[in-house]
């Protein structure tokens, strides 16, 4: 993740909290610089989700923030089926999904459910 990342996201989102891009203000108010925008996370974890089990599929999707990102963070989004439940209008897959940062840290954990259909 990078600075410019970060201002990418605040001009997309409309999100121009200046914490995360004015460094002097971030460390006036504790932090050891900006941050990234935690709903930035979230943009990230959903593509990943909907990548892997397609966005017209998406039935459900929440996050819990967890760890603040910082410039130079390397994310990985990474997920694991949890359940399957199944109906006479197909199968709707549960999933628990995590970006996590290099340290190990989760930035970010949710869910989310799919709908799929039989292979």
């Amino acid at each position: 993740m990078t600075r410019q990342m970060f201002v990418k996201y605040a001009g997309a989102s409309g999100d121009f909290n200046p914490m995360h891009y004015d460094d002097d203000l971030a460390r006036g108010a504790g932090n050891p610089s900006v941050f990234s925008q935690g709903m930035h996370q979230t943009a990230l974890l959903a593509t990943f989700a909907t990548d892997w089990l397609g966005a017209v599929n998406i039935r459900r999707f929440q996050v819990r923030f967890q760890n603040q990102v910082w410039p130079g963070d390397i994310l990985t989004c990474s997920g694991t089926v949890v359940g399957v439940n199944e109906s006479k209008e197909g199968a709707v897959v549960t999933v628990d999904l995590t970006c996590t940062r290099q340290t190990g840290d989760v930035a970010i954990s949710g869910s989310a459910d799919f709908a799929v259909s039989a292979p």
